[in-house]
């Protein structure tokens, strides 16, 4: 075991308005969540201009926010949109837990389908994604799977059109980020509170996957991961209410809290503070800022 990190606070850096609460409706993403929830904000990403997008899963809208944390409905569909990744062309590509992989033209705002169905067959529920510097997009397919359905999958998507599943195999798949050599994918395993190293051979498949992390305690697990110019992880930490952030070895360097609850479900580095990550705390319908000491690693777009 490794000595407890340094602990820092994160700061509030904006929270949804009342009048973008939902009160009066339910939604079936909702089960297994307690009752009637308000929201559940998720997926931050950033465009090429800078601008912050997040989704609300239950009640498929996607929200922009500005610099002085101000909400704006960007978009609102029937689906249950989780993770966001923008492609360098400027396409917003969502990974909805309904649908499948969806996507975005941010000038009309229409939402369509891209990836619904592999071998004739729809996805269990899709939560995040990742592009590569040439364009392939990895993807998680969670569902309901845990310890007692370890069949969720990893999928890349190629810039060819191409769908390969890499892992079929894991209980409850969920944040993933590549290493800035994009020889390795690390993947949260949220219900197994560990996170997975999956080495990429140049044919693209993976073998000898194994553990980089385990973590312990907390309601939920390893959500949304993040990653460093220099290869350090960051990891939201759902139900403990934190950001973790490991070396490129593994090794606990700093813990920050959200102090307004225990769902901090995913995070992403500011690219005009490179410095600067924002978490998504669920619970409360919140973001919160942070500074790391290392700048994020740039992204596709």
């Amino acid at each position: 075991m490794f000595a407890a990190p340094p602990v820092h606070e994160a700061e509030l850096f904006a929270s949804l308005p009342p009048s973008l609460r939902l009160t009066d409706r339910d939604s079936g993403w909702a089960f297994g969540k307690g009752g009637r929830l308000h929201s559940f904000l998720e997926g931050p990403a950033y465009d090429r201009q800078g601008r912050l997008y997040v989704t609300d899963i239950p009640y498929g809208r996607i929200f922009r926010i500005d610099s002085t944390g101000q909400f704006e409905l960007f978009a609102e569909y029937d689906g249950w949109p989780n993770g966001l990744a923008f492609h360098k062309d400027g396409r917003l590509f969502i990974a909805d837990h309904f649908h499948g992989i969806m996507v975005c033209d941010p000038q009309t705002r229409e939402i369509r389908p891209h990836l619904t169905r592999f071998q004739r067959e729809g996805f269990k529920g899709t939560n995040d994604l990742v592009f590569t510097s040439n364009g392939d997009l990895y993807f998680t397919d969670q569902g309901q799977t845990g310890l007692q359905d370890p069949t969720g999958r990893v999928f890349r998507l190629r810039e060819d059109g191409q769908v390969d599943c890499l892992l079929k195999n894991i209980p409850s798949p969920n944040g993933l980020v590549l290493t800035p050599d994009e020889k390795t994918l690390l993947l949260a395993v949220t219900r197994a509170n560990q996170i997975w190293r999956l080495p990429i051979h140049s044919d693209g498949t993976t073998s000898k996957v194994s553990i980089f992390i385990q973590l312990s305690g907390s309601l939920a697990g390893p959500d949304g991961l993040a990653m460093d110019s220099q290869g350090n992880l960051a990891i939201a930490h759902c139900g403990l209410g934190c950001v973790w952030l490991f070396s490129r070895l593994g090794e606990p360097m700093l813990r920050i809290n959200t102090p307004a609850g225990f769902s901090a479900t995913n995070l992403a580095f500011c690219p005009d503070d490179p410095l600067q990550v924002v978490i998504t705390e669920s619970d409360s319908g919140s973001l919160y800022g942070a500074t790391l000491p290392t700048p994020g690693l740039p992204l596709f777009s």
